[in-house]
């Protein structure tokens, strides 16, 4: 008799085996989203990490943040076209000028930060994310994206795509259940 071979792939089984272990799916399937998961260890410890920030208020605030601002994309993205807030924003056009308040530090610093040892970035990653918390809870409360002066808006809205992309570089956020 030959082997039996099963049709579920590697991926499928080690999914299974994380619903099994308590695992969210919505997490797991964040997870498995991001190109490239191919390392086994590193899925379980992505999503044993995530879990663990979204446990937390700081991650729960975060999360909420980042839903506010993927909704505001995605509907300023039907509006001026898809990538259309894709580039950098520009620090020194941030400023608000009835505050003199800047918005919150670009994600970009922990986006770099985590590519330098993927062994390690999980549990930083996620703490990189849970300080950007207070500064995004504080840009919602303080600043009107959609300003008047279209410059302005522009550089908002850019702002709000660098924090979408540093999220998604640990999980596809959009895949977790609210």
């Amino acid at each position: 008799m030959g082997r039996q071979t099963s049709s579920l792939s590697f991926a499928d089984r080690l999914k299974v085996y994380l619903r099994d272990k308590g695992a969210r799916h919505d997490l797991i399937d964040a997870v498995f989203a991001l190109p490239g998961q191919d390392d086994l260890l590193m899925i379980v410890r992505r999503v044993e990490a995530l879990g663990k920030l979204l446990e937390s208020d700081d991650g729960k605030n975060l999360f909420a943040g980042y839903r506010r601002a993927a909704n505001i994309l995605r509907a300023e993205e039907k509006k001026d076209g898809e990538g259309a807030f894709a580039a950098a924003h520009d620090a020194a056009r941030s400023r608000c000028r009835k505050r003199r308040r800047s918005p919150p530090r670009s994600p970009g610093r922990a986006r770099k930060r985590r590519s330098a040892s993927p062994a390690k970035i999980f549990e930083g990653a996620m703490r990189a994310l849970a300080r950007l918390r207070a500064p995004v809870d504080d840009f919602f409360l303080k600043v009107t994206v959609n300003a008047d002066d279209p410059e302005l808006r522009l550089n908002r809205l850019r702002l709000l795509g660098e924090l979408r992309d540093a999220v998604h570089t640990v999980a596809d956020f959009s895949k977790i259940a609210g």
